[in-house]
């Protein structure tokens, strides 16, 4: 896929609790596919979608920083979502970086489970008004790909914008990484060496 016209800044956000080797083979696969002239990291800050309390912001931003620091290109790890007061949009931080980069294109990178839910979130039309929603499809252990269409969503704006952003087979979930935490478990197969070096320094995941 070529790209041409404005530089493309692709923006990837997340819990990253903590960032695991999909997070990583997602970003790798974006900066090879997307054309883009920078990529952002952006952990997220107070989360009102989540349930569960996060592990503090600092910790995130840390094991983020570590997690993308091989990566070919340019990319950033956003601290913008974890100093913000109050609750994190995505919208409000496509705002900031597009008054930041005018002349700039947002990329805006999910999981095609996450642009289901789009609809769900904080000013979704706003957003297709502002990004090129960039969907990263993962192939099945079927052989197939699980595919997204967008003309399911209800309501969804004229001029809307989608791109496929094609991804390896992985099974690695933070949910089941913090739940092999907890037990003592082996986690060095699912996040960077790194991360798991962090994460076992600062008694992480691990009963109080």
């Amino acid at each position: 896929m070529s790209f041409s016209g404005a530089p493309r800044i692709g923006v990837f956000g997340g819990a990253f609790d903590p960032p695991h080797n999909a997070h990583v083979a997602l970003a790798e696969a974006a900066l090879s596919q997307l054309g883009l002239a920078e990529l952002h990291i952006i952990p997220t800050g107070q989360a009102w979608h989540k349930s569960r309390t996060l592990t503090p912001a600092q910790d995130r931003l840390a094991m983020a920083r570590l997690a993308f620091a091989g990566l070919a290109g340019t990319v950033v790890v956003d601290s913008r979502e974890v100093l913000r007061d109050g609750p994190t949009y995505t919208l409000d931080t496509l705002h900031e970086l597009r008054n930041e980069q005018p002349g700039a294109q947002l990329v805006l990178i999910m999981g095609a489970d996450q642009a289901t839910a789009l609809p769900t979130w904080h000013g979704w039309q706003a957003i297709l008004g502002i990004a090129i929603v960039s969907v990263a499809y993962r192939a099945l252990s079927t052989g197939g790909i699980a595919r997204f269409d967008p003309k399911m969503l209800p309501g969804l704006p004229a001029g809307a914008r989608f791109e496929a952003l094609e991804l390896p087979a992985m099974d690695t979930s933070a949910t089941e990484i913090r739940r092999r935490a907890v037990l003592g478990e082996d986690i060095s197969s699912l996040v960077p060496s790194a991360v798991a070096r962090y994460i076992d320094q600062h008694h992480l995941y691990r009963p109080a």
